[in-house]
């Protein structure tokens, strides 16, 4: 028995052929070797049989795609409107990242993803870290694909889509010492097997939303730097680095090379899923400090464009000037993260109404507690966190209403 697309699949053949179309199954319908290997997946008796029931609730999840207008996304089948609405789920209130705790409590995984979706949530982004699932810069780790297996399974019982963002090394003790060894090509080599294998194994679930190829991605300078991570904030490394110098090269033409590696490893296993890349505020090609990642430069080799935007205190007009210029290059926008950091929730709730008529999708934070469980707040982060939930709350109706797409909104 295997599961394919949300579907319980049975197989039974002839003992002497079993490897054969263990194989050719396997080819033809894209199932990770590591499903195939697994003790649920078995092919007996005489003849080849293969029945159909359905699984869950992922019948009920259509693929997303870009809308006709290229302004917002739509599903494939019933042709309804898609405005992603959800949360980060990057850790759990100690810090840990889902790796660290997937496999021991599992409960506690499922719980999160429930109550996210009891909140209105119809989108969850999860952050996979490249030394979790990399043994060698070929090699991926066979369990840690099995649980996102496992994972995606959820997400479609759950009725959850994912945006599931790659090459994490957010905890710099976690990272590979051998990756830090690695040359620039040799290290995109190495990401480009990850998200090989990460779509492999995601290939048949239209639960996967999108692909995010790295959170906060930067090009080095013409100064060459000695180490691939960013500052750490709060204990964790957000931003990347995919090249420690330029060597006279123009940084936006690193950024156009290093996506043109990484995207048809992913498109070699998964067509369907859209495939975006996590830009901090600073991407757009102004004076001062730039990640090297320019929008307009970067945006045809991408299905949307993601950002990621914290209105600060007062500032509102500024963060909206912002958006309006990843929005300048015609793709759809989502704002891929943003919560009450630098602004409380009256101006957040202000940014996200007037953000409308810019973006199309917006993705703030969960760490594994409800707003009832955080009431009464104890400290000024549970403060700050439980007034983000229950603006999201407040938000939720009015986004969703309908579904309708920026382009609708843009037309009134």
């Amino acid at each position: 028995m295997l599961f394919l697309g949300g579907y319980t699949i049975h197989l039974t053949a002839p003992a002497h052929l079993k490897a054969k179309l263990q194989t050719a199954f396997a080819s033809h319908y894209r199932i990770p070797a590591s499903i195939m290997r697994s003790p649920h997946t078995r092919l007996v008796g005489a003849f080849l049989f293969i029945s159909v029931a359905a699984h869950g609730t992922a019948a009920e999840l259509e693929w997303v795609k870009v809308s006709h207008d290229g302004k917002g996304f739509v599903l494939t089948d019933s042709g309804a409107s898609f405005v992603p609405w959800g949360f980060n789920y990057d850790h759990e209130g100690d810090g840990k990242l889902i790796e660290d705790y997937w496999d021991d409590q599992w409960s506690t995984v499922e719980s999160a993803f429930k109550e996210m979706k009891q909140l209105g949530a119809n989108v969850v982004r999860i952050h996979l870290q490249f030394g979790k699932f990399m043994e060698s810069p070929t090699e991926p780790r066979q369990h840690s694909l099995e649980q996102l297996a496992r994972l995606v399974k959820l997400a479609e019982s759950t009725g959850l889509y994912l945006d599931i963002t790659g090459l994490g090394c957010y905890h710099k003790q976690d990272v590979p010492s051998w990756y830090n060894k690695l040359g620039e090509q040799q290290r995109w080599a190495a990401q480009a097997a990850f998200w090989e294998a990460v779509a492999q194994t995601c290939s048949a679930s239209p639960a996967i939303f999108c692909y995010d190829l790295m959170n906060e991605p930067v090009v080095g300078g013409a100064k060459k730097r000695d180490d691939w991570l960013g500052g750490a904030f709060a204990g964790k490394h957000f931003v990347q680095f995919i090249t420690l110098e330029t060597k006279g090269r123009a940084r936006h033409e690193i950024a156009q090379q290093w996506i043109r590696t990484l995207v048809p490893a992913i498109r070699n296993h998964d067509e369907r899923p859209l495939i975006t890349v996590g830009l901090v505020p600073w991407s757009l090609d102004r004076p001062g400090l730039t990640s090297g990642f320019v929008p307009e430069q970067i945006a045809d080799d991408l299905d949307f464009i993601a950002m990621h935007l914290y209105p600060e205190k007062g500032k509102v007009d500024e963060a909206i000037e912002t958006l309006k210029g990843f929005a300048a290059v015609g793709k759809p926008v989502v704002i891929e993260e943003t919560f009450t950091l630098k602004c409380g929730a009256e101006e957040l709730g202000q940014f996200i109404d007037e953000s409308r008529q810019h973006a199309t999708g917006w993705i703030g934070f969960y760490w594994g507690k409800t707003p009832d469980e955080y009431r009464p707040p104890k400290t000024i982060g549970e403060a700050l966190t439980l007034s983000w939930l229950e603006l999201f709350q407040e938000k939720r109706d009015a986004i969703l209403a309908g579904n309708k797409s920026v382009a609708e909104r843009r037309e009134r």
